[in-house]
């Protein structure tokens, strides 16, 4: 079982940047991937970004490659999405997703789901 929280989000320059944090608790964080969808009002929800259980790989949407990172520290049980050069199509709610299984498409199916967080850019 895994319980996830983010944090980090907030309103942000159109150019900016904002690192969202999502902490997990249980023992066994480590052996799960980790990854970041979001959702627009009046869209849904997408995948945005994952890596896996060391931190070694990870897959990204295209519309995030070379803006957005990915990243985890398995000691302080927490997963980071770096966000820079932020877009107003980027403005949704970000949430993070666990998965004992890693996601190498955007269609993926975690098992385990925070709460969200708030993005908004603004021009």
């Amino acid at each position: 079982q895994v319980q996830l929280v983010e944090s980090g989000g907030g309103l942000v320059q159109a150019g900016g940047s904002l690192r969202l944090s999502c902490a997990a608790s249980g023992r066994t964080f480590s052996m799960y991937a980790m990854g970041w969808f979001r959702q627009a009002p009046g869209k849904e929800r997408e995948f945005v970004a994952s890596i896996n259980w060391i931190g070694r790989s990870t897959y990204y949407v295209d519309s995030v490659k070379g803006r957005f990172t990915i990243s985890r520290d398995n000691a302080k049980n927490t997963v980071y999405l770096q966000m820079n050069s932020l877009k107003n199509e980027d403005t949704a709610v970000y949430y993070c997703a666990a998965d004992p299984s890693m996601a190498y498409s955007t269609t993926w199916y975690p098992g385990y789901w925070g709460q969200g967080t708030q993005v908004t850019v603004s021009s």
